[in-house]
């Protein structure tokens, strides 16, 4: 563990190779159980703390510019009970898309102007931090975005957030939606959901 002593709990093979540790290295701290790649080129040290987040960890390590949102998003703020086949992510139109097969992913593309709008940080394990769009707008984006066939799960999470925020919540919607050009679409089930 002595050789991992200048290394993060979750690191990629580039910053291994920063810290003075050849793949090779790599490869025998795996085989020792000393480190685990939790994803091609990242690695989790055997000593870190553990995790339920291990996916989104090792996602948002391989793509540091991109963003837990969708589903993702609803499920690390709790405002659904689904826990996604994915880790979905999401990155500038515009730029490079990632593409990651372990842990199974789905990229979308978010506008450039509001892409950086309402990102919190959502700690996934003790001391690691990953960005994720904020409960108001995971919900303005799942409302917005679902389609007929993400409905229900969109007005689950509208209900449950707004159960827990309470009128506050609803003008935090409100402004997401607004931002994100979808204010029409969504007053109308906020109102039946107040009804």
């Amino acid at each position: 563990m002595q050789r991992l002593a200048g290394l993060p709990p979750t690191f990629t093979s580039r910053q291994a190779r920063t810290a003075g540790l050849p793949s090779r290295d790599l490869a025998a701290l795996a085989s020792a159980d000393e480190i685990e790649e939790i994803s091609r080129g990242v690695y989790r040290r055997a000593d870190a703390a553990p995790t339920a987040h291990v996916d989104v960890l090792a996602v948002c390590t391989r793509a540091p510019h991109a963003v837990v949102c969708g589903e993702s998003a609803l499920a690390l703020h709790e405002l659904i009970d689904d826990i996604p086949y994915e880790v979905h992510i999401a990155v500038p139109r515009g730029t490079h898309r990632p593409v990651i097969a372990y842990p199974a992913t789905r990229t979308s593309q978010y506008a450039a102007d509001t892409f950086g709008y309402a990102i919190d940080r959502f700690e996934a394990a003790p001391g690691e931090t990953i960005p994720v769009y904020s409960p108001a707008r995971s919900v303005a984006d799942a409302m917005r975005l679902g389609g007929a066939a993400g409905r229900p799960l969109a007005l689950s999470a509208l209900n449950r957030y707004l159960r827990r925020h309470g009128h506050g919540g609803v003008a935090d919607i409100q402004e997401a939606a607004q931002t994100l050009g979808a204010l029409s679409t969504i007053r109308p089930a906020i109102e039946a959901v107040l009804a």
